[in-house]
């Protein structure tokens, strides 16, 4: 039966590169960064490089001699003494934080405009508002009109 069952393997084979090629693209990758990006062709350049190359391969043993690691997480964090925190600097807020803040200050913006009348909601309320005054007044002055009439009628019938 083929690898994988009886759908067959789909897979590649794991392809390694020898060190040969890895030492060759760091080279050249050196190369780059000490010359701003000019590569240097001469035969007898690239046999001086690989003979020190060669020590420092003799110096590094394991992988570390295969693969430069620049890892950043690698750098070691130096602690502070207590004398040396400043607690008058800003203090960096969260994204959160920041948001939160913004979203209260533009909050206390609106409000400000509104209570000066300068926001279309606050123009529709105040127009909604003076319609409803002039509807009580107008009901008002109904009802006054019909509690008069009511008591010219009781007057009259007294009589």
């Amino acid at each position: 039966m083929p690898r994988g069952g009886k759908k067959g393997y789909k897979g590649r084979g794991k392809q390694f590169s020898n060190p040969e090629e890895i030492d060759r693209q760091m080279r050249a990758q050196r190369e780059k960064e000490a010359n701003g990006g000019v590569e240097r062709e001469s035969a007898s350049d690239s046999e001086e490089e690989s003979s020190s190359e060669d020590e420092q391969d003799q110096k590094k043993s394991g992988v570390a001699g295969l693969i430069e690691i620049e890892n950043p997480n690698r750098i070691s964090q130096k602690s502070k003494k207590v004398t040396e925190i400043d607690d008058n600097a800003p203090k960096e807020l969260s994204r959160r934080e920041r948001e939160e803040i913004e979203k209260q200050k533009a909050k206390e913006r609106y409000m400000k405009l509104h209570l000066e009348g300068k926001t279309e909601q606050a123009r529709a309320d105040l127009a909604r508002l003076a319609i409803i005054k002039k509807q009580r007044e107008d009901a008002a002055k109904k009802r006054e009109e019909m509690r008069k009439e009511k008591e010219a009628q009781e007057a009259k019938s007294k009589r």
